[in-house]
């Protein structure tokens, strides 16, 4: 049976929507390809403020690179969290200097790159249960 596009619409908004903020476009790629094979709908962002410009609303995770021109990861879970207090927010770093740079944010996760993507797929799932 053949699904139309409505039908196809309505499945994706039914989806969990993944945010990805990574300045990288290859990581920003290999993410939304990821979370859409494990059935997310996932939105690629370049940059904390171009996530937050197009609004937080419909979103239900983010993941972010912490390393980012402009606002930081840090800063985006900080704003987040201000508006959102309930929005799971992942961390990625490629760093290993992060410790004393910790946010004071409860739903903080932080995974350092590479990371086993299994590992991350579960933790979104956990979040979104």
């Amino acid at each position: 049976m053949a699904i139309d596009g409505e039908q196809e619409q309505q499945a994706s908004k039914q989806r969990p929507v993944v945010a990805v903020v990574d300045d990288d476009p290859v990581v920003l790629e290999a993410l939304e390809d990821l979370l859409e094979s494990a059935g997310y709908s996932a939105r690629g962002f370049p940059s904390a403020a171009s996530l937050l410009s197009n609004g937080l609303s419909g979103l239900d995770v983010i993941i972010t690179d912490i390393g980012m021109p402009g606002m930081d990861g840090f800063e985006l879970c900080d704003a987040v969290n201000s508006v959102r207090p309930e929005m799971p927010v992942f961390l990625m770093t490629g760093r290993h200097d992060i410790e004393g740079k910790r946010s004071e944010t409860s739903n903080l996760g932080i995974f350092r790159k590479p990371f086993d993507t299994r590992v991350l797929l579960a933790a979104v799932k956990d979040a979104l249960a």
